[in-house]
């Protein structure tokens, strides 16, 4: 996959692809960890807080009996504030596994083919400059391998111009922008991130539904899991509600010589590609929901894990972990100004989700080092 900088994506996701009916779950037993219970997860997050420069670093982890947490460093510029297991992030890319979930229960409800092209469900929007919609399955948007260009590079200068933060976008336009670029590849012949296929899923839910994608998700999946801190915002809504981590780009020494809080975000921006905002403990929740078949049925959800033919272990919304204890977990990860966040589950019922602030969280490194904190929590749940 070429080398680009993608801002609402699997936090550079071929590095962390290599490195690594409902019911509302009952409470969990929550307590702090322990540096001699959990060594390695420490040592990962002290080592994305220290040498790797970030403002601070959280983990939330266990299984269907108890939870525990570990935070280093600080949600807030200036104050002595650790993330807490509730405390609000954007959960970019994340939001693609809610999304796709959604579409799933929509083809157990028979409202949605997963094999159908998408000009059944969105008549003249992928049309025109080598593209067809009669040739593009929803599976393919959901794995990835429609062979649709991004939107970033041809909207408005893209997610580095800040007037993007500042205004509203149509979904519509995201798309058209994308289609000025020729197809990458014809569809299902190889796989490529691309958050245009998200927006395209969500437009697919609220064509089918009548309702907002949203809307959709919170009625579907947030409610019924009890996920207080999760949202999908909506277009204009650019601040964090609610205790929250507050997100940074920089450091201590750049690139301005210092932090810049870039907590506010324009969720219209990509929305059902990367919008949502959650917490530890709901992402956490949701990978194990998912995992344990609260979401989605056994069907879905083996469609959901099955990886796209590419020499990929990504599937629809969702990609495998082989962990390093033995077995493997399923979940997604995401990338944002600001935050990277990871969340992933086991099938027989360990969970964990991880959180970063500040720093320069797209940094393969980092990416490298968040996927083995997330690998030493589930390891040390035993």
């Amino acid at each position: 996959m070429a080398k680009k900088t993608k801002w609402i994506v699997g936090a550079t996701l071929a590095t962390a692809l290599v490195a690594a009916a409902l019911v509302a779950p009952s409470a969990l037993a929550k307590g702090a960890g322990t540096v001699e219970d959990h060594a390695r997860t420490t040592q990962a997050l002290e080592r994305l807080t220290g040498e790797q420069g970030l403002l601070g670093a959280a983990v939330v982890a266990g299984d269907k009996d108890s939870a525990w947490n570990l935070s280093r460093g600080t949600g807030r510029l200036g104050v002595n504030q650790p993330i807490q297991p509730t405390d609000r992030v954007r959960i970019a890319s994340n939001t693609k596994t809610f999304v796709a979930a959604v579409v799933l229960q929509l083809v157990s409800e028979r409202t949605v083919e997963l094999d159908a092209p998408i000009e059944r469900y969105l008549p003249g929007r992928v049309q025109g400059n080598g593209y067809d919609g009669n040739r593009i399955s929803v599976r393919q948007l959901l794995q990835h391998t429609s062979g649709i260009a991004d939107f970033f590079g041809n909207y408005q200068g893209g997610p580095l111009n800040p007037l993007n933060m500042l205004r509203q976008h149509k979904q519509e336009d995201l798309v058209r922008a994308a289609l000025r670029t020729k197809p990458r590849f014809e569809p299902g012949t190889s796989f490529e991130y691309v958050n245009t296929n998200y927006v395209l899923a969500g437009l697919l839910i609220e064509k089918v539904t009548g309702r907002d994608v949203g809307d959709e998700i919170d009625a579907r999946i947030v409610r019924p899991l009890g996920l207080d801190e999760t949202t999908l915002p909506k277009p204009g809504d650019r601040e964090i509600a609610g205790a929250h981590a507050r997100g940074y780009l920089g450091g201590p020494l750049g690139p301005v010589a210092g932090y810049i809080d870039v907590t506010p975000f324009e969720p219209s921006y990509g929305r059902a590609a990367g919008a949502m905002v959650s917490s530890l403990d709901d992402m956490a929740t949701f990978a194990q929901a998912l995992a344990d078949g609260k979401v989605i049925g056994k069907a879905e959800l083996a469609e959901m894990r099955k990886p796209a033919p590419k020499d990929t272990p990504y599937g629809l919304g969702l990609y495998g972990m082989n962990l390093s204890c033995g077995g493997q977990a399923f979940g997604h990860n995401g990338l944002i100004p600001g935050y990277h966040t990871l969340m992933m589950a086991t099938d027989d019922g360990r969970h964990a989700s991880v959180v970063i602030n500040g720093g320069f969280p797209q940094n393969d490194a980092i990416i490298k080092t968040a996927s083995e904190a997330v690998d030493a929590a589930l390891c040390e749940t035993r």
